[in-house]
């Protein structure tokens, strides 16, 4: 891909299930090298929107060209293994007995549990390498089932990192984690947002203290409609959160990292 080349570009993108709009006429642009949030309350259409992305999903109407190529014209399956995603919806997938090297190395594969293929000793390898460098390594032969959620989080980083995607869709990465484990999980994100290697990176969120140092676009939505979008210096500010959110709130930024309260 060229330098700043589009990764994603949705133009009027609705999702309409019955009588109710998923997504209303969303339009959105990520391009190479970006690092992208996406925030707002339950219901907002977030994970929509990322399964959409994730080729997961066709809009009802409007257009989704995904690394150039226009969603409902083209084979998921030629675009699936240059999307690396983390999600519930994988983590639900994955049989509880499979090892945590398992998870990582089936993706290579687009699979969520190994069956009776072969892999190549090269897979092996980087299966193991992403392990390690999520802090795993110690853990590859533990169930998927029994490690800790903050665990399985980084060994489902790992497996959305294994087919070296050229788009990276983490979708509430760190929910369901304790403090220390939020922290430690923020941090290895902002090391992953600085390297320049990476791909373009989506990270949905409902929570800014969990927004890792170091990402430049922020998107806003509410039902299912973008309130703002842009550099997150510009873009993040008291207003946008507040029709985000429907409540009066103060925004701090300190070190990097973003925190907002009710305003008293």
């Amino acid at each position: 891909m060229n330098t700043m080349s589009e990764v994603l570009t949705f133009k009027d993108v609705s999702v309409v299930r019955g009588r109710k709009d998923l997504l209303k006429d969303v339009s959105w642009e990520v391009k190479e090298g970006q690092r992208w949030i996406v925030i707002g309350p339950n219901g907002a259409g977030k994970s929509t929107l990322m399964n959409i992305a994730a080729t997961r999903l066709h809009p009802t109407r409007g257009t989704a060209d995904i690394l150039g190529e226009r969603l409902g014209k083209v084979s998921v399956f030629d675009l699936r293994p240059l999307i690396g995603l983390s999600s519930a919806l994988v983590a639900n997938s994955i049989p509880a007995n499979e090892t945590a090297l398992n998870v990582v190395l089936t993706a290579a594969y687009g699979m969520t549990g190994r069956w009776r293929e072969k892999y190549e000793k090269l897979d092996e390898r980087r299966a193991f390498h992403l392990l390690h460098n999520w802090g795993m390594s110690t853990f590859m032969n533990q169930p998927f089932g029994k490690l800790s959620e903050g665990e399985r989080k980084r060994v489902l980083i790992a497996r959305a990192l294994m087919t070296d995607p050229e788009l990276l869709i983490l979708d509430e990465p760190a929910a369901g984690l304790d403090l220390a484990g939020r922290e430690s999980l923020v941090g290895k994100l902002a090391e992953l947002a600085a390297d320049e290697d990476a791909p373009a990176l989506v990270l949905v969120t409902h929570h800014l203290e969990e927004v890792p140092a170091g990402f430049t676009h922020i998107m806003m939505m509410r039902d299912g409609q973008v309130v703002a979008a842009g550099e997150i210096e510009s873009t993040l500010n008291e207003a946008n959160l507040e029709a985000t959110y429907g409540m009066a709130l103060s925004l701090r930024h300190e070190g990097g990292r973003y925190s907002a309260f009710a305003r008293s």
